[in-house]
């Protein structure tokens, strides 16, 4: 059993539960080690305190569970089965207070359960998982610095096939190929690249539209590899770009370096989007930056912390997020310029290595 489900029972001690029931695929791989994606089958990995865990998997990922997961214990249902019978029958009937994540479960499933297992209470655990996700290991950084690195290449090669006439979706099919290519286990999102004064919408959709000279070009991409996630986000100019444009490429490159350079243990998520904030309002775009700085990363490319103004939460050694500044002008175009953090000990480290000053394609 690792130490990610000894932390789970301190906290099922304190909380008075018995059973825990995770359903989440996304959870069952961090506790787990075992990544599918089972579609409409039941998929639980379950632990009662004093005994060991176990995954109940459709049949047919007995196999890649049993290669990829560290639990010992591996149930499985067929197509035809009951999986809620198979679950009593593997609790002997006796869950007690069940834990649950309750965002994660239908009310068809919840039912299901109810009736097989007929437990006393069923509480939601999801704030444990989320607290514990929140701090990366340095086995799961490493894991999203090779996201990081798949996805500069992707951009790498993808900003080479760039071309006057190309249309928007000729770029995302070109950028989607490339993801495969560098061996990504897939996009993270849908890949997103707007040209001209599609970029002033922050997500827009990609289009038939042909990039031209004198068009901003922003691509917002990123890969899963080895079940985690990478973000970017770069905007370019293509030929040459407006005194007007070269301004807001310039300030909110300047909000991403003051966000940055604000990052460290104990202060709060908050200041970090005030910092970005303060500099694009101080150029007069204030009112054109429309979203949050950025978003927690890790198993999913969007998690825990929302880093916004009103976050009064305090960074961590080990928290992973993006920090985004935009300016948007509509009918002119937009800028957005995305890096992955990660906070340390002295302060913070970019995984994001991929240039930032304004270029010219």
């Amino acid at each position: 059993m690792n130490e990610k489900w000894s932390r789970l029972e301190q906290h099922m001690s304190q909380a008075g539960i018995d059973t825990l029931l995770i359903t989440d695929p996304k959870h069952v791989y961090y506790l787990t080690g075992f990544a599918s994606n089972p579609h409409e089958r039941f998929l639980g990995a379950v632990y009662t305190r004093g005994e060991q865990p176990f995954l109940l998997v459709p049949a047919l990922d007995e196999a890649a569970a049993r290669s990829a997961s560290d639990v010992d214990t591996i149930l499985t249902h067929s197509d035809t089965d009951n999986p809620y019978a198979i679950l009593k029958q593997a609790l002997k009937g006796k869950a007690g207070v069940l834990g649950l994540e309750k965002n994660n479960l239908t009310v068809s499933r919840y039912e299901a359960l109810q009736a097989e297992l007929q437990f006393n209470e069923a509480r939601h655990v999801g704030d444990w998982l989320q607290s514990m996700r929140v701090i990366k290991s340095p086995e799961e950084v490493q894991k999203m610095q090779h996201a990081v690195n798949l996805i500069e290449e992707v951009l790498k090669q993808g900003l080479a096939k760039v071309q006057i006439g190309m249309t928007e979706n000729e770029l995302v099919a070109e950028i989607e190929y490339q993801i495969r290519k560098v061996g990504a286990d897939g996009p993270s999102f849908d890949s997103m690249v707007l040209s001209g004064d599609k970029t002033a919408l922050p997500h827009g959709v990609p289009g038939t539209r042909q990039i031209q000279a004198g068009d901003l070009l922003m691509f917002d991409i990123g890969v899963y590899a080895a079940g985690y996630a990478s973000d970017i986000t770069r905007t370019f100019a293509v030929g040459h770009l407006s005194d007007e444009l070269t301004r807001v490429y310039n300030t909110v490159l300047a909000a991403n370096e003051a966000a940055i350079a604000a990052i460290k243990p104990g202060v709060t998520f908050g200041s970090i989007d005030q910092a970005a904030r303060a500099v694009i309002s101080d150029a007069g775009y204030g009112p054109y930056f429309l979203h949050r700085l950025g978003h927690g990363l890790g198993i999913d490319v969007h998690e825990y912390p929302s880093v916004h103004g009103d976050n009064q939460d305090l960074l961590q050694a080990g928290n992973v997020f993006t920090v985004e500044p935009g300016i948007y002008l509509p009918g002119k175009g937009g800028v957005r310029i995305e890096d992955d953090v990660l906070v340390t000990e002295q302060g913070v480290s970019v995984l994001t290595r991929y240039p930032k000053q304004l270029t010219v394609i």
